[in-house]
């Protein structure tokens, strides 16, 4: 009787419960990851800022850190923060820095370890799925770091769609 409840429950079971323990993720490859912080290194000099340009993979790895000539040596450590704080807590930075200002419910996310809750980080994202993230530093300010890590977004753009 046992054994025909067993075999009855396992007929009965929808799809997604006898599914496999595992799930597919995609992942950028080092030549996407490449190709965005080059962007993003581009768009810094063509405006006249040295910056260091940092790519993280979903689970806030790094994948690639371009420094230019110029830029500061604590730049490589902030944008290193800024991409992985953007992927870590799936948000960009510039949102992060907003929502966890002094006062706020957030506010002590600013004091975990390799968090950077100001602007330059920003997620790269496609058809629903968090890829990674890119985060510069260098630019005068928050606005201008995101606007390089958009111009690394996208040139990949059409890379990362599927």
């Amino acid at each position: 009787m046992k054994t025909v409840l067993l075999c009855l429950c396992l007929v009965a079971l929808p799809p997604a419960a006898s599914a496999e323990g595992t799930h597919a993720v995609k992942l950028l490859t080092p030549e996407t990851a490449l190709k965005a912080a080059q962007a993003a290194m581009k768009k810094c000099r063509d405006s006249g800022f040295q910056a260091t340009v940092a790519v993280v993979d979903r689970m806030g790895v790094t994948q690639v850190l371009l420094r230019d000539r110029y830029a500061g040596p604590h730049t490589v450590d902030v944008a290193q923060a800024k991409a992985y704080s953007a992927v870590s807590f799936r948000t960009n930075t510039s949102e992060l820095a907003e929502a966890t200002q002094a006062g706020k419910p957030q506010s002590g996310i600013r004091s975990l370890p390799g968090v950077a809750a100001v602007g330059g980080g920003l997620m790269i994202q496609a058809a629903g799925s968090l890829l990674g993230a890119i985060g510069v530093s260098g630019a005068p300010g928050g606005k201008e770091d995101d606007a390089c890590a958009a111009a690394g977004i996208a040139a990949i753009r059409e890379d990362i769609e599927f």
